[in-house]
């Protein structure tokens, strides 16, 4: 029996061999570490069984799959220590998730945060135990019967959910056994670095009319130096909520007459038409142009482009004159009328057409976060239409403008493939030419790429970047979907080289994303110490006492006409109060006029970055503040 391993090295058995086993015939030190395998592209126990010629990779840690294997491990060591101090505790689902892992429980007493500490010593002794993990399957009845004396509804309902004839695994660890589909570690033994890190209320099966379930979220890691690490994540990034930090910047506010509707206040409209500028300005030059499509258009336009179907309930409607309109979630199928507007030919192609425009997309009030999960939106959208002999150029143009947008932030980021998802449109052919382009221009780029199965978009495949801000955390922004199948049903064509009409491929795609999230992960990524090219003041002039504030008045007028923005604090505050009060702004320079500099005609600088810089001209000051603000310089 030949096992295809990484790199496709080939190790052959003589028999049946688990995936432990497999492990192990590499290394020790890699049997150690396993959490999983991923055998002809499922992911399997170490304890599954592999009996015929098969690819296999084995996973630990830091692999993703290894990871989901070790945190659902730690969910049901967190479930076995609730059984034993809370025997009465009914099981729900216990999922591993992005971050760790939670359970919910139903507890006549819900669970609150004091009980977590208890709830952790438990866990302790439960990995202390070194108790295994044993695999095995019931018929559905025999499960059922199972569950019922076990007195588990939720575990019974979701056993009845099955066919007739599915067969149910369960997992044992000594006393407490749960339904679970794995996969698992061996044992609760390495399980040693984790915390429960709150307690939240969830609906059974995520629906509102079920009832109120205790949900207890937790984390691990192999080391408790990583967790260390993750719980410090943590705590900056508190310090860091946008939330928090647009309130007290003056960024923008979340209001209750509109919730998930954004109000932006003076600075913010500041920094949201920086970016405006400089998105205008990498377009012009990547040969864009740039429309505007009206934000509701009628039901028959959003039946032809399949939202009707596929996205109504993200859609808000109204009536107008009888007939059903929608607001746009997307600006694509206006894109398409803008296409139809003339003839096309070849010559043409490809054309590049950009909108910054703004969407309404009906969200749960539940999932609604800042400026990270909101009602209504500016999309920096572009749709490109060319031949299909253009896909690979085209994309790896999109590719290169990205990049260089991520890169002026100071992001790093990584690529997700997201293939066709269960509630999708057009042919197989459509979706498999499609999802072979992108794969084709990600290759042509070097670029690696994770697969994420069944996420893309309902019309096309798509490529995702997800960032990593400065504190190691991922957003996913830009994206790249390319698609056969709204060209089709808007019949757009244009003229080929022969004179027969063509259809042409279309691109959508977006840099930002959302330019209201894409501000708060800025805010975010830079704890509210935005660069100085994109900060909403960049100068802050601050007289020593009254005496100076006609001389305080003239340098800001100078900077002013310089296309400086600076702000002047005029307030009767001794100058250490100012200071500080501006270092709370965040403003990356500071001006102090004083005596001595007011004999001088000059100002002492007191920048962000470096402290106090000393006395300068204030045109050097100028000279130098203007050529760092004309390179967009990171600050990070």
């Amino acid at each position: 029996m030949k096992i295809t391993l990484k790199d496709d090295v080939v190790k052959e058995f003589d028999a049946p061999v688990s995936v432990l086993e497999i492990a192990k015939s590499i290394s020790d030190g890699l049997a150690r570490k396993a959490c999983c395998g991923i055998v002809n592209g499922k992911t399997e126990d170490l304890r599954f069984v592999v009996d015929q010629d098969s690819k296999v990779k084995i996973c630990t840690f830091d692999d993703e799959e290894g990871k989901r294997a070790f945190r659902h491990t730690a969910s049901h060591v967190m479930a076995q220590a609730i059984k034993r101090l809370f025997p009465e505790t009914k099981l729900a689902i216990g999922p591993s998730i992005a971050d760790g892992f939670y359970y919910d429980f139903d507890r006549e007493v819900p669970f609150t945060e004091d009980d977590l500490k208890h709830i952790e010593e438990e866990m302790k002794k439960i990995v202390k135990e070194d108790i295994p993990l044993e695999r095995y399957e019931l018929p559905r009845a025999e499960a059922i019967k199972f569950m019922e004396e076990k007195e588990e509804p939720y575990k019974v309902e979701l056993i009845k959910d099955l066919s007739e004839d599915a067969v149910i695994s369960f997992y044992k660890q000594g006393e407490y056994t749960d339904l679970c589909a794995g996969p698992h570690l061996m044992s609760t033994k390495p399980i040693k670095a984790f915390k429960l890190m709150s307690v939240a209320g969830a609906y059974w099966r995520g629906n509102e009319k079920n009832k109120m379930l205790s949900r207890i979220y937790g984390t691990a890691f192999t080391k408790a130096s990583d967790l260390e690490a993750y719980l410090n994540m943590l705590e900056e990034a508190k310090k860091r909520d946008h939330r928090k930090l647009g309130k007290e910047l003056k960024l923008f506010a979340l209001l209750e007459e509109g919730p998930g509707f954004p109000f932006f206040l003076p600075k913010g409209m500041i920094i949201k038409n920086t970016l405006i500028d400089y998105w205008r300005e990498i377009h012009k030059k990547a040969g864009y142009v740039e429309v505007s499509t009206p934000i509701i258009l009628n039901r028959q336009l959003w039946e032809r482009s399949g939202h009707w179907d596929h996205y109504k309930d993200n859609m808000y409607t109204t009536v107008i004159d009888n007939e059903d309109y929608a607001i746009k979630p997307m600006n694509c199928p206006g894109g398409m009328l803008i296409y139809k507007q003339e003839l096309h030919s070849y010559r043409d192609l490809p054309l590049r057409v950009g909108e910054l425009g703004i969407v309404h997309r009906h969200e749960k009030s539940g999932e609604l976060h800042g400026l990270m999960r909101v009602r209504c939106f500016t999309q920096d959208d572009a749709h490109i239409f060319m031949t299909p002999d253009q896909i690979t150029d085209e994309i790896t143009n999109v590719i290169k403008l990205i990049d260089s947008v991520y890169k002026l932030f100071g992001f790093k980021y990584h690529v997700e493939l997201s293939t066709r998802p269960e509630n999708s449109m057009g042919s197989d052919e459509a979706w498999e030419a499609a999802t072979d382009g992108l794969i084709g221009a990600l290759k042509a780029n070097n670029m690696d790429y994770i697969v994420n199965e069944g996420d893309g978009a309902f019309y096309g495949p798509k490529i995702d970047f997800h960032l990593t801000d400065s504190i190691g955390r991922t957003w996913q922004c830009g994206t790249i979907q390319l698609d056969m199948n709204l060209p089709e049903r808007f019949d757009l064509t244009y003229t080929d080289k022969d004179g027969s009409k063509k259809r042409p491929v279309m691109i959508h795609r977006v840099c930002f994303g959302s330019i209201e999230r894409f501000i708060g992960i800025l805010i975010e990524h830079y704890a509210g110490m935005f660069p100085t090219w994109l900060a909403p003041v960049q100068v802050k002039v601050l007289p020593i006492s009254d005496k100076f504030s006609d001389y305080a008045q003239s340098v800001a007028k100078t900077l002013d006409e310089a296309g400086i923005r600076v702000e002047t604090d005029y307030r009767a505050e001794k100058i250490g109060f100012k200071i500080r009060e501006a270092r709370n702004e965040r403003v990356p320079y500071m001006l102090i006029v004083g005596e001595k500099d007011a004999e001088a005609k000059k100002v002492s600088v007191r920048s962000r970055e470096k402290g106090e810089e000393g006395q300068m001209d204030l045109s050097e000051f100028i000279a130098n503040i203007t050529d760092e603000i004309k390179s967009r310089k990171n600050c990070l």
